[in-house]
């Protein structure tokens, strides 16, 4: 097996970069056939190559070429932790020195990436670790699909039966419909017969409600859609997930409903709620979600707050949590209460920080407690 960690060379493409579209058109500036991009596809991301000379189907003239034009290139593995529960966190670092996660969260009938899309997050999101870090860059496509194509071969090398990656969700450090071109490429790879083949019922693009990008995103893939809701009003909301503001519950409600139309029949979309202690785990806030999402296809995810120091809340009990989830169970409304993974290596639900330097510099904003609460 080569090795994991390439360096980049200064003026070469970098095929992670590519997908099937991108490696057509590169291998026709060359004055080679369209197969030649699943020939490559499929060693890449199939068969763990990243040496040229090894891929023994091509030429021994394009073999030379490629050397000169072209790299595969992934970050660094800095870090490789692993969770009590068995989830493992890999810290990256990419070329200019920033660092993201990703996380692995194995199960007997599946192994779910949690792929970072961003390195830090732009949005404000006022529970979540990964958005007071600030923000630096969106990540290029290969940064993205090289999340997968690591953890495909680390996790592999462990030989374990039902431990491969057969689910990806976009839902770690980022907005992805922020970085809506790179994320769709890297989809577009991770979904391609001579890639990873994933379904589209395997990959879940997660957004905290950017509407205009919704509407594209089911007009160019067919792929699952998570949208991170947390509140129920727009008073709350707003303060809660601040993009709110932009694209209120009358804009992104609608683009829900849209979206779903563009899919399939057995589409449905998952909705993200963060149970926060007296913030917007009442009996009436479970009521009020009921009567907001009528109508759409729903899976409901409750996701008990996974603390961090300074977040100023507190993760509503078990018996709340419960107690809310019933309400909406006896609405029809599908319910799951989600089983925290990997917290004792802030692994979990908004715990992924990685190493950002800041150009928003909202880490300075944070030093005081929001609604007037201390933790």
């Amino acid at each position: 097996m080569s090795e994991i960690y390439i360096p980049v060379s200064s003026g070469k493409i970098n095929l992670l970069d590519l997908d099937r579209d991108g490696l057509v058109g590169f291998f026709d500036s060359l004055g080679e056939k369209p197969f030649r991009a699943s020939q490559v596809l499929k060693w890449i991301h199939q068969q763990d190559v990243a040496d040229f000379q090894q891929m023994s189907n091509i030429s021994k003239s394009l073999r030379e070429q490629l050397e000169r034009l072209a790299v595969i290139t992934a970050p660094e593995v800095v870090l490789d932790e692993l969770s009590d529960d068995g989830t493992r966190k890999w810290v990256l670092k990419l070329s200019d020195g920033n660092q993201i996660e990703t996380v692995y969260i194995p199960e007997s009938d599946r192994g779910t990436l949690c792929v970072s899309s961003q390195v830090g997050c732009v949005l404000d999101c006022s529970f979540c670790s990964t958005g007071r870090r600030g923000f630096n860059r969106n990540l290029s496509t290969a940064e993205i699909i090289s999340q997968v194509w690591l953890a495909t071969r680390l996790v592999n090398q462990e030989n374990k039966p039902g431990r491969a990656v057969t689910n990806v969700v976009l839902m770690g450090m980022g907005e992805p419909l922020l970085n809506f071109d790179n994320m769709v490429k890297a989809v577009r790879i991770m979904m391609d017969d001579f890639a990873y083949g994933l379904s589209k019922r395997r990959v879940t693009v997660s957004t905290a409600g950017v509407v205009p990008a919704m509407d594209k995103l089911g007009d160019v893939l067919d792929t699952r859609l998570a949208v991170s809701l947390h509140a129920t009003n727009n008073e709350l909301r707003d303060q809660l997930v601040p993009i709110n503001k932009k694209y209120p519950l009358e804009e992104l409600i609608p683009a829900c409903h849209r979206f779903i139309e563009k899919q399939n029949a057995r589409t449905r979309i998952t909705f993200e709620y963060v149970m926060l202690d007296g913030v917007n785990d009442s009996d009436q806030h479970a009521r009020e979600l009921v009567k907001l999402l009528k109508g759409i296809p729903v899976m409901m995810n409750l996701i008990p707050f996974n603390p961090f120091e300074g977040s100023g809340y507190k993760s509503s009990s078990m018996k709340r949590i419960e107690q809310f989830s019933q309400i909406l169970i006896n609405a029809d409304m599908t319910t799951v209460i989600r089983r925290t993974r990997g917290e004792d290596i802030d692994a979990a639900c908004g715990q992924l920080v990685g190493k950002v330097e800041d150009k928003s510099r909202r880490h300075r904003r944070f030093e005081k407690p929001r609604f007037g609460m201390q933790v």
